[in-house]
């Protein structure tokens, strides 16, 4: 068996990556066998919402006679391959780590791919995301009706699709109804209990003025900052209002029980699905479907007295 020297080695090497060159793994099968598997890209398996979406996603595609494959990576190069090389009938991506460029090869390839982190539609590609843009607003009305005018935001990851949209829908509310948004009340707390504990116990022992309110930017974020400001012998909502978003099960259950906005996970998981596998079967292209949360009152949050009684 002939084996190749190292300079031709690293010239054919060279050449495909230059090309974006994806090795088919199931090089032997004909290009129109299907796996019956469809495959979920996502970075971390840390928090509820993970847990709610896969679960969702495997109850569907076990219903439509499919098995679910989860692959859990930074690693773009690995999740192309998994799919260009036809490991996967098809993806269901919530992975940051795919950039534009690997958006067009799968485009290029017209590789079936449903998106729940950004908006992306064509023959072959659609999304399912959260209406964060409108579920930001509705929380800046609520706390403005509320009285507060001084408003905090805990983010998540700016760079992600979902704390992008759910900040600016927020901010831009504020900015609707005059007032303005102080970027010192931003803080970053990661989707994180103990991130998000940390920076509102920072804040707070910098003895900077708080704000009226904190929006978290999921429930874990707002628990952190309720035990943060309990540990500063501040009382929520007594003394500032909190309130997050997903509305996860421990919510409901905390002291004091967290107002948020229920997001349909579950939902986004079964329609994921469903939008993949029309699209696998040629029944039905891309397309863009944004799903509406609700507003859940719980006891986090309160009127602000101080500013009904200056009015």
């Amino acid at each position: 068996m002939d084996v190749l020297n190292a300079a031709t080695r690293e010239h054919v090497l060279n050449v495909a990556n230059r090309l974006n060159y994806i090795p088919n793994v199931n090089g032997r099968n004909l290009k129109t066998s299907a796996t019956k598997v469809l495959g979920l890209f996502i970075t971390s398996m840390q928090g509820p919402y993970y847990g709610i979406l896969t679960d969702a996603v495997y109850k569907e595609c076990e219903r439509n006679g499919y098995e679910l494959n989860v692959f859990v990576t930074k690693n773009d190069r690995s999740a192309l391959s998994s799919i260009l090389g036809k490991r996967v009938d098809g993806a269901i991506i919530l992975n940051d780590y795919i950039t534009d460029k690997n958006v067009e090869q799968l485009e290029q390839a017209k590789a079936p791919v449903v998106f729940l982190d950004r908006e992306q539609v064509s023959g072959a590609m659609s999304s399912v995301v959260f209406d964060s843009y409108k579920g930001g607003q509705v929380v800046a009305r609520y706390l403005m009706n509320l009285g507060h005018k001084r408003l905090g935001y805990i983010q998540g990851y700016s760079n992600l699709y979902d704390d992008i949209e759910r900040f600016r829908g927020f901010r831009d509310a504020i900015m609707e109804a005059g007032l303005e948004f102080h970027e010192d009340h931003r803080l970053v707390g990661y989707f994180e209990e103990e991130a998000s504990y940390s920076a509102v116990k920072s804040y707070v022992r910098n003895g900077k003025r708080l704000p009226d309110a904190f929006f978290a930017a999921n429930d874990l974020s707002a628990i952190g900052a309720i035990k943060a400001l309990k540990s500063e012998g501040l009382v929520v909502p007594d003394d500032i209002s909190v309130i997050g978003f997903d509305d996860i099960d421990i919510s409901g259950f905390f002291n004091p029980p967290i107002t948020t906005v229920n997001n349909p996970i579950a939902r986004q998981g079964l329609l994921a699905v469903n939008r993949l596998l029309a699209m696998i079967q040629k029944k039905d292209t891309g397309r863009l479907d944004k799903l509406e949360g609700t507003l859940v009152v719980r006891n986090s949050c309160s009127v602000n007295k101080m500013v009904f009684m200056n009015d």
